[in-house]
């Protein structure tokens, strides 16, 4: 189960929310401004990034930018100040945060967002449709199949790789 922290009107939400609907991957959202993320929640999230107040916290928002403007350092506030900050300005926070057991994934990325995949569903997508098969321009149906199941992601991937620069 994945645990997504959004905002309204955010595009890379969206696409994250699309993204894991196409692969079939169960979720609980979570506005940020509706539900007012409480300390652990915060202190849960921080301890699961690997850098800290640097993965998580959007340094463009107006909120950064003002502590900034009074010499203030975000890394030298308290663990309370830090979560009454972010409970009093939650757009201070990068958006959509996405934790599962073993992911964390801040931002919409079409690379990391599938590490909220199981590694039987990577390997599924994988093994599904590859370049290296002879049937690969004729199997339009195991595409399909795989794009259906993948959100089109390794296709893209695939392009990618195959496209001959300008």
């Amino acid at each position: 189960m994945v645990i997504i922290y959004t905002s309204p009107g955010c595009a890379s939400c969206r696409k994250a929310k699309q993204w894991l609907k196409n692969n079939h991957i169960e979720f609980v959202e979570k506005n940020i401004f509706k539900s007012i993320l409480n300390e652990d929640e915060i202190k849960y999230i921080l301890s699961r990034s690997e850098n800290g107040t640097e993965d998580v916290i959007s340094v463009r928002s107006k909120a950064f930018q003002a502590l900034k403007k009074q010499d203030k350092d975000i890394d030298d506030l308290s663990m309370k100040e830090l979560a009454q900050l972010i409970q009093e300005n939650p757009s201070i926070l990068r958006r959509p945060i996405m934790i599962s057991e073993k992911s964390f994934v801040v931002g919409y990325d079409d690379d990391e967002i599938t590490t909220m995949m199981t590694p039987s569903m990577r390997r599924a997508i994988d093994d599904s449709c590859n370049p290296s098969c002879p049937n690969y321009a004729v199997c339009g149906s195991v595409r399909k199949d795989c794009d259906e199941k993948a959100g089109q992601l390794h296709l893209e991937t695939q392009n990618e790789k195959t496209r001959i620069p300008a």
